[in-house]
């Protein structure tokens, strides 16, 4: 076995991909370096990501200032992380042709305010896909209901698809649907399935965030074991919910459905692991990392995590351990009155509104860099 606790836990059938992306890291050879290194096998982007990514340092003034002054603000943006992805994709191509198309994806996101249009969707996933050109960018759709039907048609299109913000057992269960349903309709037309791949990124440390808010507000009300049963609970939600997501993928690809696509050679939607650092501080480090370890699953990973893993992660398989006590905290949060769709659905709402405001302030910042940097030609002029 490695000593590398990062290959181990790619040995154990879960692949890392890198949760962020800079032109500092695609220029300097650091991802290739980190490829080699943490067993690196994709990477995703957001707004929140190029938000950073543009606010800081001058890597991005040349190409903004070479544009043309016609472009809007989301045309620039667009020309911009769309450079970046397609440079990702480039240089995880080699994990692509290794793997057979199996692993080696880059996700672009299309922007939040298509979210509950699936009609402008795909008209966006079709313009980021065409201008990043490359077999294996995945582009990144929202998990409403809206989202599921642009993705079937993405998929009966033979793009490859990241599902984003699931939280809901019942939302993962309509993008697997969606995901069975778009291969058939390839199928149907006579088009191969065996080039495209799909995952569902399944949010995990935000449902303890909620769950573990609204647990502490009926602790402070309570008292003696009522108020210990409460607390008790605290850290636990997110990964039963998710571990509960994987059983979900198991049966769902384990059906006389599956097999007739799979014989086609068609590829399993793998769960992702999305928002696994942790934020309670009193909670390790590594603890959703560590707890969701399995085959056929993806952890995209923040940096910190990936470093805090490489240093003291342990890796066993966990993903489907004890499942009956997974659904017992589901049944006990609901006993003391937290609904765990209550949770879910504010989520799904929370994360679009904290996308969109990424979008609206990546897209204000950029307007205040291009202005400068226009500014300054003209001074120089």
């Amino acid at each position: 076995m490695s000593d590398n606790r990062l290959q181990q836990l790619h040995d154990a059938g879960q692949s890392i991909w890198l949760d962020f992306i800079d032109r500092g890291i695609l220029r300097s050879g650091d991802l290739q370096r980190r490829i080699a290194r943490d067993a690196l096998t994709g990477m995703t982007s957001n707004p929140t990501i190029f938000e950073k990514a543009l606010a800081d340092g001058i890597a991005y003034d040349d190409q903004i200032k070479g544009a043309a002054a016609t472009l809007t603000t989301m045309d620039l943006f667009e020309l911009v992380e769309t450079s970046d992805v397609r440079d990702a994709c480039d240089v995880f191509m080699p994990v692509y042709e290794a793997t057979n198309g199996a692993d080696g994806y880059v996700s672009i996101e299309v922007s939040p305010t298509s979210a509950n249009d699936s009609h402008a969707t795909v008209a966006e996933a079709q313009r980021l896909w065409a201008m990043v050109d490359r077999p294996n960018v995945m582009i990144k759709v929202p998990g409403t209901a809206e989202g599921c039907t642009a993705v079937r048609t993405l998929i009966g299109a033979g793009m490859n698809v990241n599902i984003t913000l699931l939280f809901a057992i019942a939302a993962h269960r309509r993008v697997i649907d969606a995901y069975l349903a778009g291969l058939e309709d390839r199928l149907r037309a006579g088009k191969p399935v065996d080039r495209v791949a799909s995952v569902a990124s399944f949010f995990v440390s935000r449902v303890d965030t909620e769950v573990d808010r609204r647990l502490d507000a009926l602790a402070a009300t309570a008292s003696g074991a009522q108020r210990d049963r409460l607390l008790a609970l605290r850290g636990k939600a997110a990964i039963a919910n998710a571990r509960l997501a994987y059983q979900l993928f198991r049966d769902e690809f384990s059906t006389p459905r599956w097999a007739t696509l799979h014989a086609a050679g068609a590829r399993l939607q793998r769960p992702l692991w999305a928002s696994t650092g942790v934020k309670n501080p009193a909670y390790r480090d590594v603890l959703y990392a560590e707890q969701l370890i399995g085959p056929d699953t993806v952890n995209t990973m923040p940096p910190a995590l990936i470093d805090a893993f490489r240093d003291h992660g342990e890796t066993r398989r966990t993903v489907d351990a004890d499942l009956p006590a997974a659904r017992q905290v589901i049944d006990d949060l609901a006993a003391v009155g937290i609904a765990l769709d209550d949770v879910t659905d504010k989520l799904l709402t929370e994360g679009l509104a904290s996308f969109q405001k990424s979008f609206d302030t990546l897209s204000a910042g950029l307007q205040k860099k291009t202005d400068a940097l226009r500014a300054e030609m003209s001074a120089a002029r």
